[in-house]
């Protein structure tokens, strides 16, 4: 049976899961955030296959979510680094910090905390409108149709969030030749997980796992 292809939707929700709606996308983005951004450093903190690994990340910067930047000439290496396109969404995944830090971090309580660089206080993200400022959650809100939807005749795929009947959101085909990823024994910065970069670094933040 054909997969279904959620980037052909006419639906914004389904276009983002086309990016990133593979479970390890959203960690792999979390990782390069917070500045674990060598291939053996990523691999070592989610415990991911090579093999998925790559695939990945080669679908990341495909997508212009990611880019490969040369870290050493002799032998040529290379480490992640967010667009602009990829920093947003760090945005997205904000949001999802909040949402399980309420539901599900239980007793024990959230993992980790996000200090505002603006007040200097630990705090979350919050969504307001664009317009007015006012708190705007779904409940605030009318789903209209945009310029961007099909006709009225169109599949019921047009708006809105893919129908549960659809198959499940997952990694776009895997049939991409391998990027190739780093030399293990080149990229490795030191025996586990390696540390976030120095303080001041554009891709550092505070050196928290957002999970």
């Amino acid at each position: 049976m054909q997969r279904t292809r959620f980037g052909d939707m006419a639906c914004s929700i389904a276009r983002t899961l086309d990016v990133i709606g593979e479970p390890w996308s959203p960690l792999i983005l979390r990782n390069v955030y917070v500045g674990i951004s060598r291939f053996d450093q990523i691999q070592q903190s989610l415990d991911i296959s090579r093999k998925v690994l790559t695939e990945r990340l080669k679908w990341l910067v495909e997508n212009g979510v990611l880019e490969r930047q040369e870290y050493s000439s002799r032998p040529p290496r290379h480490e992640y680094t967010l667009t602009a396109k990829g920093l947003e969404l760090c945005d997205l995944l904000l949001v999802m910090v909040r949402w399980g830090d309420r539901w599900t971090a239980g007793e024990a309580g959230p993992p980790v905390l996000y200090r505002h660089h603006a007040c200097g206080e630990i705090s979350h993200v919050e969504l307001s409108c664009s317009v007015c400022g006012r708190p705007m959650h779904a409940a605030d809100v009318d789903v209209l149709p945009g310029p961007g939807a099909g006709p009225p005749d169109a599949p019921h795929d047009q708006a809105g969030p893919p129908d549960a009947s659809h198959d499940q959101a997952g990694s776009p085909d895997a049939s991409h030749d391998q990027a190739g990823p780093p030399d293990a024994s080149h990229d490795q910065a030191g025996p586990g997980t390696a540390a976030p970069p120095p303080a001041g670094s554009p891709t550092a933040r505070e050196g928290a796992d957002l999970s």
